[in-house]
This record gives structure tokens, C-alpha cells and sequence, in this order.
């Protein structure tokens, strides 16, 4: 009498006796690996964007504090800081007074 074999047969009988897989598929295995891969590169990315971001806002800081020198050193020289930097007029305040030490 011969035996075919049907696919699967084997894993049914185990499950029937109550017997658990000491291990996933090889295809299962793979899977997981590739995902588990996957969300740890998204986890490296965000790390390098929240560090380029980081040192982006230390740098903007920096030319903030510049602005702030620069509008001294304008309101030093021309009496107001409140220049168009389009075309570089001046606006003196309303009531005229310029504040400019020689």
C-alpha cells in the first residue's frame, strides 16, 4: 500500500497531539527580521533629524543674537533701528527725537 504525502500533514498531526512549533518558519523568521530592521532604520533617521534639527536651532539662535547686535550698533549710528531692508530707508520715530551720540 502506498503513502502519499499532502503538505502540511505533518504540522496537523503535531497540532492534534497538542504539540506547539519550537520555532517559526524559516519565511516567518525573515518577515519579522525585516520589519523589526525596517522600524529600527526609521528609529536611526529620526534620531540624525531631531539632531540636524538640534544644531539648526543652535544656529538660528546665533544669528538672532546677531540681529539683536546689529540693530544696536544701527540705532548707535543712524538714531533708529527701524530700517526697510529692502532699500535701506530709515524710519525715525514720530516725534523725531534721534537718539544719536557723536
Amino acid at each position: 500500500m502506498a503513502t502519499t504525502k499532502v503538505k502540511g500533514t505533518n504540522a496537523k498531526i503535531k497540532e492534534l497531539k497538542g504539540e506547539k512549533p519550537e520555532k517559526v518558519s524559516a519565511e516567518d523568521l525573515q518577515k519579522l527580521q525585516s520589519t523589526i530592521n525596517n522600524v529600527n532604520q526609521s528609529y536611526i533617521e529620526l534620531g540624525r533629524l531631531a539632531a540636524a534639527q538640534h544644531n539648526q536651532l543652535h544656529t538660528l539662535a546665533g544669528m538672532q543674537d546677531n540681529i539683536v547686535l546689529l540693530q544696536e550698533e544701527m540705532k548707535k549710528t543712524y538714531g533708529s533701528d527701524d530700517i526697510n531692508i529692502q532699500d535701506g530707508t530709515i524710519k525715525y520715530p514720530e516725534n523725531g527725537e534721534v537718539n544719536k551720540e557723536d
